[in-house]
């Protein structure tokens, strides 16, 4: 789908990205074997005997699934697995190399992770990434010492090699991303150095028998040759043909949900937004009447938000859909509560319950069907391996309650959400359904700060409404990944027509992002930010003040909770 070009465009994103001090890892289910493609084109499915696979193996960095994606930009089926996967569990998928990720361990330290010894035994090409070309190393007879300068930031690669495989199509000097504390001080037998920076001489190394390291991060946006170099990686180096794309995704995910489901029953958790729509559209279409959608009001939409939503849905997807208004039920259980963990926790746990108690009156429900995504699965979720840490819980993954009924049935848990539009597209889904803004599965509860109560959400409903408005009119809805209004609890005083007032501060947030793993603040004009507070000010009872908040994603979250 073209999008159209608004005059004058926002700046560019300045992402802040990887760094391996930050890490916040988690594992892909080997069984599920998620995956998903940036192009949409409608194919057939790829046979698992013809299908071409790259293995990402993960040693604990944040960005890993950036890797898998970069890949499958490039058209090619990969799978993120631990580092220790055994070799039964990686030949079925018919690897053509392997990519080694990074890490926060130091390779000299005990009992540091290290590549299994299929990795080299099977002579396929592999590529190490920081902590993975240290692997290498270390593993392969080099030597990999602590460094008195740690290079973290941008760097200029120059490429000293001729005629490699892996820089074809790139400038003789580029920008990279390095991030590391480590150096190699000695190459392993048969390596030369490909490329260097200032800091680092053996910035790139690689041998005849197609094994490469990188001292940077190829994977992140700071690094604008990366994706060349991964994609050079994957057909120049590893032969493959790139016939993977989200065409096939569909038709695997199809297979795969009526291979979990059979004759069970499905219920689907609707909330408006693409990725709910784009799991009931692609369940739906692999067991049709088996599945029956839920739209729970749970008292914490946007205004006029529950009408719109069931509009759509009636309109557009054709499917079983109950009503439930849960608004009395959610709001009682947070009364008092102030903690953002625990708001999301109960959030999460009462749509379960609410889930549960409609599939009752159903009869026998087998699954629970979550537009769940990996950035959610990212802040909620802490690996087994103990090298990440908890950003915050998602209602749909760290708030589900320990004991449940149903089993969960998530087929965008490892897809980002620019390729869900993608997936959405590709099903045929309105527009309208497809571009929409992200709203969280919490809702209002996480954008009004404190204890959440009827009054303070009326008056945050107002003031989004007003935003929204004047987003759209000035044609900027589209550039922006979210924008909305936050209710601190915080109070000001104010002067209103000679007398004082003292009300609340509203906080207006606005992001452009990619794929909300990162995200900048967006330079909206400064009359429209003046229009904005001038009717969110005057229209709205209770606000006396409003600022914009110009944090990017990190340090802070998009979301204010």
């Amino acid at each position: 789908m073209v999008r159209k070009k608004i005059n004058p465009p926002l700046e560019k994103s300045h992402r802040i990205t990887t760094t391996d001090d930050i890490e916040v890892s988690t594992y892909l289910e080997i069984a599920k074997e998620k995956s998903g493609a940036q192009p949409a084109a409608k194919e057939e499915a790829v046979s698992p005997a013809k299908r071409e696979a790259i293995i990402v193996l993960d040693f604990g960095s944040q960005y890993n699934m950036l890797i898998a994606r970069r890949v499958r930009e490039a058209h090619v089926y990969c799978v993120l697995l631990p580092h220790d996967t055994p070799w039964e569990k990686i030949e079925p998928l018919n690897p053509k190399g392997f990519i080694l990720s990074g890490g926060p361990a130091s390779v000299y330290e005990e009992n540091a992770p290290l590549a299994p010894a299929y990795v080299y035994e099977k002579h396929l090409p592999v590529l190490g990434i920081c902590y993975g070309m240290q692997a290498i190393t270390k593993q392969l007879g080099g030597k990999v010492a602590h460094s008195t300068k740690r290079e973290y930031g941008h760097a200029i690669m120059h490429i000293s090699a001729e005629n490699s495989p892996l820089f074809a199509k790139l400038p003789e000097s580029t920008p990279v991303w390095m991030s590391h504390g480590d150096k190699i001080e000695e190459m392993p037998p048969g390596f030369k150095a490909l490329a260097y920076t200032e800091n680092s001489p053996m910035a790139v190394i690689g041998n005849k028998n197609n094994i490469y390291g990188l001292q940077f991060h190829p994977e992140v946006v700071h690094t604008p040759e990366g994706k060349t170099i991964l994609q050079n990686f994957v057909h120049n180096v590893c032969g493959c043909k790139g016939n993977w794309t989200m065409g096939n995704f569909v038709n695997e995910s199809i297979e795969r949900i009526k291979e979990q489901v059979g004759k069970g029953k499905v219920i689907n958790a609707l909330s408006g937004g693409v990725d709910s729509s784009v799991v009931a559209t692609l369940i739906h279409r692999a067991i049709g009447d088996q599945l029956t959608c839920i739209f729970v009001n749970n008292g914490l939409l946007r205004r006029e938000e529950a009408d719109r939503t069931l509009k759509v849905f009636n309109n557009n997807l054709g499917m079983n859909i109950i009503y439930v208004d849960a608004t009395d039920r959610f709001l009682n259980r947070l009364k008092g509560v102030i903690d953002p963990e625990q708001k999301r926790k109960i959030i999460g746990e009462e749509f379960i319950r609410v889930f549960e108690d409609e599939a009752k009156k159903l009869g026998e429900v087998d699954f629970l069907a979550q537009g769940t995504l990996y950035p959610d699965v990212i802040e909620s979720v802490s690996s087994v391996s103990n090298v990440s840490a908890t950003i915050k819980s998602h209602h749909n993954v760290g708030g589900l309650p320990a004991r449940m009924t149903l089993k969960l049935l998530e087929p965008l848990r490892f897809l980002f959400k620019d390729e869900v539009r993608l997936l959405g597209d590709e099903l045929g889904l309105p527009e309208e359904m497809v571009w929409r803004q992200p709203f969280p599965g919490p809702g209002l509860a996480i954008r009004c700060i404190g204890e959440v109560t009827k009054e303070k959400l009326e008056i945050l409903r107002a003031a989004d409404f007003i935003l929204m408005n004047e987003i759209k009119k000035a044609n900027y809805y589209h550039q922006l990944w979210q924008s909305f209004c936050v209710l601190t609890d915080v109070r000001s005083v104010g002067v209103m027509g000679d007398f004082r007032t003292y009300g609340y501060l509203a906080a207006i947030r606005a992001v452009t992002s990619e794929d909300a793993m990162t995200a900048d603040w967006a330079r909206l004009p400064y009359d429209l930010l003046a229009r904005v507070s001038n009717r969110i000010v005057n229209e709205v009872d209770g606000i006396n003040r409003v600022v914009y908040d110009i944090t990017s994603k990190p340090p802070s979250t998009i979301e204010w909770e």
